[in-house]
């Protein structure tokens, strides 16, 4: 009797368990669709199919070739499943590619080579382990070879407009030199006697024939993946606002033909702060503008008041000392 008793306890108690196990997967379960229906929220790991007509400054890219569409599938790959980084890229360009832009087209240089940039640079004045720096990533002796000032006070490969035209003008002397743009761009990371050098070798102008360095053998396909995927935003999944990308504020150009013996003190004159004044004229590299020889230099001030945080605490200069 108690083991019948005891048999039939255990089966209610099991019966019980499993019951409300089932109640909470299905609960489960209605909760999850509810959230899929409610958000839409699709997500998936997919592969890139082959887009059609890419090309480079307008020169075919033989995807043709299985090789050359696995090294172009990996850039692609790379470049959209990196998603934040990405997306910084569409949030940067909207502020800096209408800087780029006209300088391109004023030199004839294709509209694409402002990819090259991003990929460079990200957008952003980085330095290189090999001491290249700003959008451009420039290297000392180019900079200086081509008319930019580099010292410990001011260093003008931070200065967008002039490192562009700096780009521009080497761009048409390697176009020049190796009769089409995708040869051009790879000299602008290799440098034109390293190619040179692989032509004679190798035989052949044909980038997409060379034999290179694993940098300068990826570096054009990661600037026509770039290219297509911020050119087609949606087909690899970037979805944006116009809002939430960044703009350029509105700047005031201010000339100056002298030294100017504390940048801090100038920022304030003109209503700005210091950090502010450094944020849109990274080219000045210590506090003060030295000009003994009265060359003209411009400065960027930016007018809108929303760029401003006010400091709440007054600081006493003696609390310093």
């Amino acid at each position: 009797m108690k083991s019948k008793y005891f048999n039939f306890l255990v089966v209610t108690l099991l019966l019980l368990v499993f019951t409300q196990l089932f109640m909470y997967s299905t609960d489960l379960k209605s909760e999850d669709k509810l959230h899929q229906e409610q958000f839409n929220i699709k997500y998936g790991i997919f592969a890139i199919v082959q887009p059609e007509d890419l090309n480079f400054a307008g020169e075919e890219i033989p995807v043709y070739s299985s090789d050359i569409w696995e090294r172009i599938d990996r850039e692609l790959l790379k470049n959209t499943y990196w998603q934040s980084n990405t997306m910084l890229y569409f949030k940067k360009a909207n502020k800096y590619f209408p800087i780029i832009e006209p300088i391109l087209k004023e030199y004839n240089i294709p509209d694409d080579f402002k990819y090259l940039a991003v990929i460079e640079s990200g957008l952003d004045n980085v330095v290189s382990p090999s001491g290249a720096a700003g959008f451009w990533q420039l290297m000392k002796g180019t900079a200086r070879e081509y008319g930019l000032e580099v010292n410990k006070d001011i260093d003008e490969r931070y200065n967008l407009e002039k490192a562009t035209v700096v780009a521009c003008e080497y761009l048409q002397e390697a176009y020049h030199k190796f009769g089409n743009w995708t040869m051009a761009a790879a000299s602008y990371n290799m440098g034109k006697s390293g190619v040179r050098r692989k032509i004679k070798e190798q035989e052949s102008n044909n980038y997409y024939n060379l034999y290179l360095n694993s940098e300068t053998a990826r570096y054009v396909f990661r600037i026509i993946a770039v290219k297509e995927i911020m050119q087609n935003p949606k087909k690899y999944g970037f979805m944006f606002r116009r809002k939430d990308l960044y703009s350029m504020p509105n700047l005031q150009a201010i000339e100056v033909d002298s030294t100017i013996a504390n940048l801090s003190d100038f920022a304030k004159s003109y209503n700005v702060n210091y950090k502010l004044l450094k944020q849109f004229n990274p080219w000045l590299r210590t506090r003060k503008l030295p000009d003994k020889s009265r060359r003209r230099y411009i400065l960027k001030i930016p007018t809108d008041t929303d760029l401003m945080v006010f400091d709440n605490i007054e600081v006493q200069s003696d609390s310093l000392e």
